[in-house]
């Protein structure tokens, strides 16, 4: 069985975090270690970590100051986490695993999500599943990288919106594949979107190339099912992918040509393929 190590992060978490740490650690094939990065909580968060750390030495903490919220500095996050297990030279693992302080995993979650990896080396990226619905791409939290083609193609996450989309771009782009296993389960405790407008799903579907024909086709499967953003999400997202003006440089940049390219000349391909479907099977 493979290895890996989590990397969960927070903010103002007191109701949550004990038990979403306790999920990581109840699992039946459990991480090597666990690195939650604390992003300013100003409420009783960084004290229960302080009590978790004391009874489990494979826990480590990184505590930002408090600069207010956002959402921009989840990916500065994962990267501080990732450096953090390089200073101190943790144990190497198979893969990582990004997870929040809001989500639950069944006790075999990682088990099945490594026996399919373990057995595929293709699969770069994969996740469970929290519904009944069929997605063609893994989610972000509960999510599994591959450590040996993360290292080889990227090193750390881009620090750009769309750090999530990127990533499984680029396995596809360098010939591996991703997957949602949904025998394994997890759930959240708040609902996707309580807390955004979905101004970067829209918007980082710009600063990634994304074909306008793929970006219609993704309005219409979310609008027509209400899954999973909900119909006025589906709308939020179609109207800042339509309105967003990319900055010159930073987190709200466009990538770079190279990757856009390679998005596009993707997306074409299966729009082709869905239309000579369509054309075969009137």
């Amino acid at each position: 069985m493979g290895s890996y190590y989590a990397i969960v992060t927070c903010r103002n978490s007191e109701n949550d975090i004990e038990n979403a740490i306790a999920s990581l650690l109840r699992q039946t094939t459990k991480p090597k270690y666990v690195i939650v990065v604390d992003d300013g909580s100003t409420d009783g968060t960084s004290s229960i970590l302080e009590g978790l750390i004391s009874k489990h030495d494979t826990l480590h903490m990184i505590t930002n100051p408090d600069l207010g919220y956002d959402i921009g500095r989840v990916v500065k996050n994962w990267n501080s986490a990732i450096h953090l297990a390089r200073k101190l030279n943790l144990e190497k693992t198979d893969y990582h695993m990004i997870s929040t302080d809001d989500t639950h995993y069944e006790e075999s979650y990682a088990e099945k999500i490594m026996n399919k990896m373990d057995a595929d080396d293709k699969i770069a990226i994969s996740s469970g599943n929290y519904d009944s619905n069929s997605y063609a791409t893994p989610h972000g939290a509960g999510r599994f990288v591959r450590n040996s083609f993360f290292e080889e193609f990227l090193g750390l996450y881009p620090e750009k919106m769309g750090y999530e989309s990127v990533i499984l771009q680029m396995s596809l782009y360098h010939g591996f594949k991703n997957l949602v296993n949904n025998d394994a389960r997890f759930t959240h405790t708040r609902q996707l979107g309580t807390d955004h407008h979905f101004y970067e799903f829209g918007a980082s579907m710009r600063t990634l190339g994304y074909h306008p024909l793929f970006v219609l086709g993704r309005f219409a499967q979310c609008f027509l099912t209400g899954q999973p953003i909900g119909r006025m999400g589906a709308v939020q997202m179609l109207y800042y992918y339509l309105s967003y003006k990319p900055k010159q440089d930073g987190y709200d940049s466009m990538y770079n040509p190279e990757i856009r390219k390679a998005i596009r000349v993707r997306q074409k391909t299966r729009i082709k393929q869905i239309f000579g479907l369509r054309n075969t099977n009137p």
